[in-house]
């Protein structure tokens, strides 16, 4: 029997820039999925899960068929290992997962990756971490037919305890940037789920695009908030760039500011990215908008955004240690008495990425 544990993730900073090739701070959280299980004998694949979904046996050797189903996502990574040349064995394997579901935290990327480790335990191979993230982007571009970054996967391989990954989105290149001593992640889920509802996605990414080409540049990660303003283009097109090199701009004080020790200073870099959201890419929701309202007058909070697509699911606070959980109950109780919704707080350690569990 052999465990592999991989994390969910969180976006700090950089919100909608990767398919901008932009840049993105996240960090891996110690909530995530884990699996567990042994090779089989019979050619058979056997996934089961505690909560997620029906178990499933298929054969090996033969063809998947995408289901809709989180299966999915480890028969996605087993297939696109053997597109590459890897000779795997039937296996069967049990998922669990304390990562909560529809708050944007990436769960497919955890289950996605978790499989790529188990799988390379058990058929006697090691991929790189780069290489282990890229492969889960396939198997969820390719298989699942999610058109995704790199984000989550390099998230829940590069993290690191006490560390703030910074990923690159156009040259994939990956650091861990230092938190400031003291801090934890409060992440708190609305109880809205997440979901990139009536092309809102499709829409705001060709917005973008039709900004980039207004200004004459392959993508946003090539202009500043400044030849924005100054390039002809429709108002609403123009806000939806903003955001974008707001983002790419704020990644950048970000880090200069956790580099100088600055909480404060990242704190407000994380208000205003959401106070963007609202007002340029409008990807917030009453209630995201009502929980980091209600951040910024709570004790021990230094800063507080939506994190991830927007349009429900969660919001990640940075808040002082020594008063996370006093903070986790007051924003809870708070936004049940403005909203009428339940939210759950999860105060999390910037944690480790995938290992042996």
């Amino acid at each position: 029997m052999y465990c592999a544990f991989a994390p969910g993730r969180v976006e700090i900073l950089g919100n909608h820039t990767d398919y901008n090739e932009g840049v993105v701070l996240s960090a891996a959280l110690e909530l995530g999925t884990t699996c567990r299980g042994r090779l089989r004998p019979d050619g058979k694949i056997r996934l089961r899960s505690e909560g997620m979904g029906e178990d499933v046996v298929v054969d090996a050797d033969a063809p998947f068929v995408r289901t809709g189903e989180w299966t999915d996502y480890p028969l996605g990574v087993f297939a696109a290992l053997k597109q590459q040349g890897f000779s795997l064995a039937p296996f069967e394997c049990e998922f669990s997962t304390t990562l909560p579901t529809g708050a944007g935290l990436s769960s497919s990327a955890a289950i996605e990756v978790a499989t790529a480790v188990f799988l390379g335990h058990l058929n006697g191979f090691a991929l790189s971490p780069l290489e282990t993230a890229k492969l889960c982007r396939k198997a969820e571009n390719e298989f699942v037919g999610v058109n995704c970054g790199l984000l989550d996967q390099v998230s829940s391989v590069f993290g690191l305890r006490e560390h703030l990954v910074h990923l690159d989105c156009r040259t994939e290149t990956v650091d861990r940037i230092p938190m400031v001593e003291g801090v934890e992640l409060l992440i708190v889920n609305s109880g809205v789920k997440h979901a990139l509802t009536g092309g809102e996605y499709n829409e705001r990414r060709a917005q973008c695009f039709e900004a980039a080409k207004a200004v004459g540049v392959p993508f946003l990660r090539d202009t500043t908030t400044a030849q924005l303003l100054e390039t002809p283009m429709p108002e609403i097109t123009r806000r939806r760039a903003l955001h974008i090199t707001g983002e790419n701009e704020r990644v950048y004080a970000g880090i200069a500011a956790l580099r100088a020790g600055d909480i404060q200073a990242f704190g407000a870099l994380m208000f205003a990215s959401h106070e963007s959201s609202q007002e340029n890419f409008e990807n917030s929701t009453e209630e995201l908008d009502a929980l980091v309202e209600i951040a910024k007058t709570t004790p021990g909070i230094y800063g507080s955004r939506l994190t991830g697509g927007g349009f429900g699911g969660a919001t990640v606070s940075l808040v002082a240690t020594d008063r996370a959980e006093e903070a986790a109950a007051h924003l809870v109780k708070v936004y049940q008495e403005k909203t009428g919704v339940v939210g759950e707080a999860y105060v999390c350690p910037l944690g480790d990425g995938a290992m042996d569990a």
